[in-house]
């Protein structure tokens, strides 16, 4: 294995990296804006490129109090959103007064063998300044081997004035390849935010 090594003094005089030194950047791969969307869909740009996917969600804003950001896998190019899928779901939530907090593993949110879209948050609300932020990981969807595996993070602003924390994990259980991710509230459209795709290089 050879060894690549920077020429420099010091660590804050580099100025560039070795030409075969590469990886860990995020490459951008689009960018989604939702304006009264029922859904958002990625069909393509889901491939082979890379081993890991990451989906950011920016200000995802419904246009139904209570509403629950949500996600499905598709095998088939975005003809149908129902892979099946197992899960685990928990969530830290503390309140505007201070008075409340609280931990949970939330079992009616998590999936056994379900094709049901997986909820990613507790209900958001429809407050101008009420949002859901964060992020989905989706592990090497164009294996034919392995299932494939998610991880989602959320901050949300719920529509009870809590701030929830919420951590999703579990995989799609499938070797097919899955090609295209689609996106919605639980109710009603995504009135307005964005949703951008990028590939981990």
């Amino acid at each position: 294995m050879a060894l690549n090594f920077c020429n420099n003094n010091s660590l804050s005089s580099i100025t560039s990296l070795p030409a075969s030194i590469s990886g860990g950047g995020l490459n951008l791969i689009s960018t989604q804006t939702a304006s009264s969307s029922s859904t958002i869909s990625f069909t393509s740009g889901i491939d082979s490129t890379y081993k890991e996917y990451i989906f950011k969600f920016i200000n995802c804003h419904p246009s139904a109090n209570s509403a629950e950001l949500q996600f499905n896998l598709s095998v088939d190019s975005g003809s149908n959103y129902n892979v099946t899928k197992t899960s685990s779901y928990f969530h830290a939530e503390h309140n505007e007064s201070g008075s409340t907090s609280d931990l949970t593993y939330l079992s009616s949110r998590d999936l056994a063998q379900s094709t049901s879209f997986q909820t990613l948050h507790q209900g958001t609300g429809t407050d101008n300044d009420q949002s859901v932020s964060g992020f989905l990981h989706l592990f090497e969807p164009s294996s034919t081997t392995f299932v494939k595996h998610f991880l989602s993070q959320i901050s949300s602003y719920k529509d009870d004035d809590f701030n929830q924390n919420t951590f999703v994990g579990g995989y799609g259980n499938t070797t097919s390849a899955v090609d295209a991710v689609q996106f919605k509230f639980s109710s009603g459209n995504i009135d307005s935010g964005v949703i951008k795709l990028y590939g981990v290089s």
